[in-house]
């Protein structure tokens, strides 16, 4: 058995550091929003841009694969060692859209180091926790003195996850074969808090989407048609209060069907964690917590699901009024899901919701970004799981603990396709900022991050030595 040997992993990350953050700053340059079709070159861009990174850190095989949307990079290194496992990480390097007038204080194209800090769009979500790998990677070799991973390593990162991945089902279906392994390692989440490392255990699924709602042909006089004809911004308004019960409850029939319930030692876990409901509503930016009756605030992040209303538009929004009857309206609406819900069912469900609620005369259309994203969890008990968890622990000095993500990722197509175990890798905190302003990543983290994967590879290889790993 080969260890990582601590005290040659720090060495190892000082001669690359510099060069690592010159790297990950050039690749934060390329504005990758794959929400905007006007930035569907630079999604390109970002793609190969780092197919020729990951070669340059010694992947044999690093190529670009197109979608129908945005490609995704795929790279292997071989481990050499007949009876290796083979490990893929997931990630993402598409970001969400940002600008200098939304609120940030620089240009979020343009990254900035300062105070221990490194802000751009990206920096956390989810490029930094991509590229950490590739150090990490570096430092594995410098320090056993191998020159290929302790693994067979595999990374696939695709440009459209802040889109809701919706070609990656088909792009893992049709590469299959080259993505088979025993393992999946997301790297897009997140840590508890700066001196709480935790591994997540989980995610929630995502169905998403809009419902347009269409009345009159034109715009009319209030005085003359209004209370005679149906208003669809009345009816967009009957729609979203409907939508949720006086528990707060999900009022669609069925919705709940098939959820799992947290388990005695789930309960245990969330409950060592140093939760401070007033920070969390700090970070929140937010002044009350408020959410399914009879539930905790943990509970319903993690381990409900929810329905959100993510904007409403009719109507005349200029200076002053405008007495119109207007001719259309518009919802725009996500499902997180957990473990036991699907997807194509909620979206049924949904449908069908709707249809039974509109009056004659208001024409609709519900439409899906794609077909969603499925829940999925990680067995406690999974060997590889405790991989992970001893190399955080070698990482950061301290004990690990438990959480699970509120956040959706593409994880679960990963586990049913490759009928795989996925695991969570995230050093980012929710100080961060994703999908919001000055987005963030500690430098100390991520490099804890770094010292992470520098350990995980052997880790891995070890367990798997000892226990073969069980199918998802």
């Amino acid at each position: 058995m080969r260890t990582t040997p601590d005290n040659a992993v720090q060495p190892a990350i000082d001669e690359y550091a510099a060069a690592f953050l010159s790297d990950l700053k050039e690749w934060l340059r390329i504005p990758s929003v794959s929400a905007d079709p006007e930035h569907a070159p630079d999604v390109r861009r970002s793609a190969e841009w780092l197919a020729e990174a990951l070669r340059r850190t010694g992947f044999p095989v690093a190529e670009v694969w197109p979608t129908e949307g945005g490609p995704a990079v795929f790279a292997e290194w071989p481990s050499g060692e007949p009876d290796a496992p083979t490990v893929l990480v997931y990630g993402h390097h598409d970001v969400q859209p940002a600008a200098r007038e939304d609120g940030w204080s620089t240009d979020p194209f343009e990254p900035v180091e300062q105070d221990g800090r490194l802000r751009a769009r990206g920096a956390a979500d989810d490029k930094g926790q991509v590229f950490l790998h590739t150090l990490g990677l570096r430092a594995h070799l410098a320090a056993t003195g191998r020159t290929a991973p302790a693994v067979n390593l595999k990374l696939l990162v695709e440009g459209e996850e802040e889109s809701g991945s919706p070609h990656f089902g088909a792009l893992i279906r049709q590469h299959a074969d080259r993505l088979a392994c025993d393992t999946v390692i997301v790297s897009d989440t997140g840590m508890w808090a700066e001196d709480t490392p935790t591994v997540c255990t989980g995610m929630r699924g995502l169905v998403d989407g809009q419902v347009d709602l269409f009345g009159p042909d034109q715009d009319i006089h209030s005085g003359s048609f209004g209370g005679a004809v149906p208003n669809p911004a009345t009816e967009a308004a009957r729609l979203v209060a409907a939508l949720h019960d006086e528990d707060r409850r999900v009022a669609i029939t069925g919705f709940y069907d098939g959820v799992a319930e947290l388990t005695a030692r789930e309960r245990e876990l969330f409950a060592e964690l140093p939760f401070d409901e007033a920070a969390w509503l700090r970070t929140a930016r937010s002044h009350a917590a408020l959410g399914e009756h009879g539930h905790s605030t943990l509970e319903r992040i993690w381990a409900r699901p929810t329905a959100e209303i993510n904007g409403i538009h009719s109507g005349y929004g200029g200076p002053g009024g405008k007495t119109i009857v207007p001719a259309a309206a518009q919802i725009k609406f996500s499902f997180r899901l957990v473990a036991g819900q699907d997807t194509a069912r909620v979206r049924q469900l949904f449908t069908d919701w709707v249809a039974e609620r509109l009056p004659e005369g208001v024409r609709h259309e519900v439409r899906f970004w794609g077909e969603g994203t499925r829940p999925c969890l990680t067995p406690l008990d999974h060997p590889a799981l405790r991989s992970l968890v001893r190399a955080m622990g070698r990482a950061f000095g301290q004990e690990v603990r438990y959480t699970r993500e509120g956040g959706s990722g593409p994880a679960a197509d990963l586990q049913d396709v490759l009928g795989v175990p996925v695991l969570f890798l995230g050093i980012s905190v929710p100080s961060d900022g994703w999908h919001s302003v000055d987005e963030k990543v500690e430098l100390d983290l991520l490099f804890k991050g770094v010292r992470t994967a520098a350990h995980l590879w052997q880790e891995l290889a070890d367990e798997w030595a000892a226990t073969p790993w069980p199918a998802a």
